[in-house]
């Protein structure tokens, strides 16, 4: 089993020039910011990633466990979902994927193979996706740790492909 199962990935920015931005966002309760770096992701996309959009059935973001999502008040790739979907016309799914079990924050682990067994079984899909073309949404992608758990889980139930869109990347 491959480490990255999903067949690409694409990052609008690297991590330094959205760092304070993406800070804001989700720490400081900055929910608006999120719409205005969501419009950032779905211009990169549509500028430089047309093929990708145009054979994309649907996005999907990387869900948070309910008990982190109720603290935030909001989960950040949700809102950058709902701005792609709104700019592109493709259908954001935010029903398919749950975070069934709590885990440590990413950013708290050290090494790929913490964060890869923090992440074990952690997820899990309530509909079918036999056969589609899914966008797999995430604002920061570190290790690639947390969108290779979620991209193995749909490949294995029969997604055709995945594709992983970012805000940024870090370095």
């Amino acid at each position: 089993e491959c480490e990255f199962a999903f067949e690409s990935a694409c990052a609008a920015f690297p991590y330094e020039t959205v760092r304070r931005a993406i800070h804001l966002f989700k720490y400081d309760g900055g929910k608006k910011i999120g719409d205005g770096l969501g419009q950032l992701l779905a211009d990169y996309m549509e500028k430089y990633h047309e093929a990708i959009l145009a054979k994309t059935d649907f996005v999907l973001s990387v869900p948070l466990h309910p008990k982190k999502e109720k603290k935030r008040g909001f989960n950040q790739t949700h809102i950058l979902c709902e701005q792609l979907s709104a700019r592109t016309g493709l259908p954001f799914r935010r029903d398919i994927l749950v975070r069934k079990r709590e885990t440590a924050a990413q950013s708290t682990l050290d090494s790929s193979k913490q964060r890869r067994q923090n992440l074990k079984n952690a997820f899990q899909l309530e509909f079918a996706v036999q056969g589609l073309h899914i966008a797999l949404v995430d604002d920061v992608v570190t290790t690639g740790s947390t969108v290779a758990e979620i991209s193995r889980l749909l490949l294995r139930n029969g997604a055709a492909t995945v594709q992983v869109w970012c805000l940024c990347r870090t370095l």
